[in-house]
């Protein structure tokens, strides 16, 4: 069974044929690239980076970004077919969600048009690879007490600071940076700085971080020390428009997680249901006992109610309608029944559940982060509650 059919809801209006093909090319695409070469990205704790060339070969990069700027010109319908196809498929450490569908977009929306012309090409064709830095030592959800300062130097920042838990911070050549160039402003004095890393002095990448799960992603921390950047790097007209930037995308970056768990709980549905109708116990396939059909009526019950869910927020992102509370809904519920989902799934495969061997083993250590990253699910409770 392939873990997109193991829930039994209509595909909804938004996945129209094209989009239904890209699920399909994803899915061979992971299943001839990056599955068989897994193992070996999980104990180098880095995707190769041939993978990214060939992802932007087969048009599975800024697949939502215009043609005109090297893009496929879809939408976040083939994101979000895209973003799923990696977790039914396993591929859950490949980080190119976060440079398509995060990184990208910033370019897009407030970039100028000789930005637009400049990066976006080489971020969809693989020759670069993308990462955002928001996260520091002392500062994660609470993105208003970053410390990084940007001064202005003539026609340059200065920038120093520093940066944790990159998403592709090993990978990187582009990177959207989150400082402060006016600190006595608070959020109203943080902009967006875009680094091309690629020979540029006071850049230094920090390791490569030791992570629970997630292995095969290179999770980096990033130093800054007089490093000098072109203010013609500056995302939109004017500094002091980071913060507001970072509202109206983060919605789509929750929406991203949730298609993301989604991707998961399917696959771990999937795996299970076909493990317990294969293991025998007691003389009898581990189906055929009460407790494994209740609990996994259960399962199928709340995960189906959230692809219902998450198919509607992908429906009103698309309409542009999708909302900072309900993106914290979809984040949050669905990261939560995730770590749910592929725990019960674990414990229906006994013993083997715990080996590394077995696919859940592996899902149950990388489905942990979800409720962190993207705004912690206790910060999202507060979002939602202001609206109260």
């Amino acid at each position: 069974m392939r873990p997109i059919e193991v829930l039994d809801v209509k595909r909804p209006d938004w996945e129209t044929e094209d989009v239904a093909m890209l699920r399909d090319m994803t899915m061979r695409f992971c299943d001839n690239e990056i599955v068989p070469r897994y193992d070996d990205f999980e104990k180098a704790e880095i995707v190769a980076r041939d993978v990214w060339q060939k992802a932007g070969e087969n048009g599975l990069l800024c697949a939502a970004m215009p043609e005109e700027y090297g893009g496929a010109g879809g939408t976040y319908a083939h994101e979000a077919a895209i973003i799923e196809s990696f977790g039914h498929s396993g591929a859950d450490g490949f980080g190119a969600p976060l440079h398509s569908a995060i990184v990208a977009p910033y370019i897009l929306h407030y970039g100028s048009e000789e930005q637009k012309r400049n990066w976006l090409p080489k971020l969809a064709s693989g020759e670069w690879v993308g990462a955002i830095a928001m996260t520091e030592p002392a500062a994660g959800s609470d993105l208003q007490g970053i410390k990084t300062t940007a001064v202005r130097d003539g026609n340059q920042y200065r920038i120093n600071g520093s940066k944790t838990f990159i998403t592709n911070g090993q990978h990187a050549n582009l990177i959207i940076v989150v400082a402060k160039t006016d600190p006595a402003r608070g959020a109203k004095g943080t902009s967006l700085i875009v680094i091309e890393t690629d020979g540029l002095e006071g850049f230094e990448r920090g390791r490569n971080l030791d992570k629970i799960g997630l292995k095969a992603n290179d999770t980096s921390e990033l130093f800054f020390s007089e490093m000098k950047v072109p203010t013609s790097n500056l995302l939109g007209a004017e500094e002091g428009m980071g913060f507001i930037q970072l509202m109206q995308q983060l919605p789509q970056e929750r929406l991203l997680i949730a298609n993301q768990a989604l991707g998961a709980i399917e696959r771990a549905l999937a795996l299970t249901i076909g493990y317990v109708k294969e293991r025998k116990a007691f003389g009898k396939a581990v189906i055929e006992f009460q407790n494994t059909q209740f609990k996994l009526a259960e399962l199928k019950s709340e995960a189906t109610m959230m692809r219902v869910f998450v198919d509607h927020c992908v429906a009103r992102h698309l309409d542009g309608a999708l909302d900072p509370a309900t993106a914290s809904m979809v984040k949050y519920l669905a990261s939560d029944l995730q770590c749910k989902v592929i725990d019960e799934c674990l414990q229906l495969h006994g013993g083997y559940g715990y080996m590394n061997e077995y696919p859940i083993a592996r899902m149950f250590r990388d489905a942990r982060v979800q409720r962190i990253y993207g705004g912690t699910n206790e910060i999202m409770k507060l979002l939602i509650a202001r609206t109260l």
